[in-house]
């Protein structure tokens, strides 16, 4: 058996201090190090390349026209003004390259060569009239209200403001979203589209985790479409959504769309509605370890004891910083949330195993079970 391969040489102690004290080393390293300054710079290019598409609807008019588009057509279906035809197709590439859009070279009638573009799984989360869609998300990070603090995070780190976003806005984050109905509108479309795409998952791929339960509470569960979810694949699950009167469920509480699903008014942090399951989507994230702590507690009483059925479900990001190369991707965006979290809130932050399992010994819990099968979060079983 034959084997190829490169071999490695190991670094002296001599180099790897050079580095650290500013000898770049080689013109090769030197490059290198420039391009990967160059590629976190523009990186902010391909959220704008992004945002573009979906603003113009090239998603859209790709899947509507029902095969393959050509630059030409596309130029003619988006009402671009012919003299930026080159543009578009320059933003096409970009895009293509991230994975958005795939695309083939093919013969025109007059023998030219052309490109024609088709949708990838990615692009067709970012279609308008698809159950399971991605663009509100998108449209509310990259909104200026929630993109233009960070241009002055170093100023933050120098000041007393408690976040970013009241540096730049005056005032906290949820203050806006109360006050603002543009913002409130960006932020409930966003988390709604989330938890419509995830829940599909979950009962796809989860149906494990709801084996056994009679009821469950969906703690801060806003408009209710996680829980809908749940309540309509197993009728037999009583489902309650549960979260503060003033911010959502004040037009739905006491309201059933279902003879499963209800709405309640209510704070988390003064009591939960007893359940035999508590759901927290996204919810620890927002808060400090205290806060956390108490939720979690809240949680605790509501349910029973384990051998009873008792757990609390957890949807929220757990970050690995040990990860394989392969998984780069993954970490990078759980530490890119990781930062927006500390943008928009005071207190809130992704955790690491360790801060997650020091969390539930905290707050009273005996075992938990951490299964990574939500892309850049996980599902977390915890019991009493």
């Amino acid at each position: 058996m034959r084997f190829t391969g490169h071999i490695k040489f190991k670094e002296s102690p001599k180099k790897k201090m050079d580095m650290v004290n500013g000898d770049s080393g080689s013109s090769c390293e030197l490059l290198q190090a420039q391009a990967q300054v160059y590629n976190c710079t523009f990186n902010f290019l391909n959220s704008m390349a992004l945002k573009c598409a979906i603003q113009l609807g090239i998603p859209d008019v790709i899947h509507n026209h029902g095969q393959p588009m050509t630059l030409s057509k596309l130029v003619t279906a988006l009402n671009i003004i012919p003299n930026k035809a080159d543009s578009l197709r320059r933003l096409m590439r970009i895009l293509a390259h991230s994975g958005f859009f795939a695309r083939q070279k093919i013969t025109s009638e007059n023998y030219e060569q052309e490109e024609e573009y088709f949708l990838t799984p990615a692009s067709k989360l970012l279609l308008k009239d698809k159950p399971l869609k991605a663009a509100p998300f998108i449209n509310f990070i990259l909104d200026p209200i929630i993109s233009d603090p960070f241009h002055l995070m170093s100023t933050w780190f120098q000041n007393d403001d408690p976040t970013l976003f009241e540096t730049a806005n005056g005032k906290p984050f949820w203050d806006c979203v109360a006050q603002q109905p543009k913002l409130n509108n960006l932020f409930y479309d966003a988390m709604n589209t989330d938890s419509e795409l995830i829940s599909s998952v979950v009962i796809k791929d989860c149906k494990e985790v709801f084996k056994g339960l009679k009821s469950l509470v969906d703690v801060g569960g806003g408009t209710g479409a996680v829980a809908k979810a749940i309540a309509s694949a197993f009728p037999h699950i009583k489902c309650t959504v549960f979260d503060l009167p003033h911010i959502v469920v004040d037009k739905l509480q006491g309201t059933t769309t279902t003879d499963n699903l209800e709405f309640l008014g209510g704070d988390m942090f003064e009591a939960i509605p007893s359940a035999d399951a508590v759901l927290l989507k996204w919810i620890i994230h927002d808060w400090g370890d205290e806060e956390s702590v108490k939720i979690l507690k809240r949680c605790k009483e509501a349910i029973p004891s384990r051998e009873k059925g008792g757990k609390v479900i957890i949807m929220d990001i757990v970050i690995e910083e040990n990860k394989k190369e392969d998984d780069k991707e993954t970490m990078e965006g759980q530490l890119c949330f990781d930062m927006m979290m500390m943008g928009l809130f005071n207190t809130g932050k992704e955790r690491s195993v360790e801060e997650w399992k020091k969390l539930f010994l905290d707050a009273g819990f005996s075992h938990f079970n951490i299964n990574p099968v939500l892309g850049l979060r996980s599902l977390i079983e915890l019991y009493p």
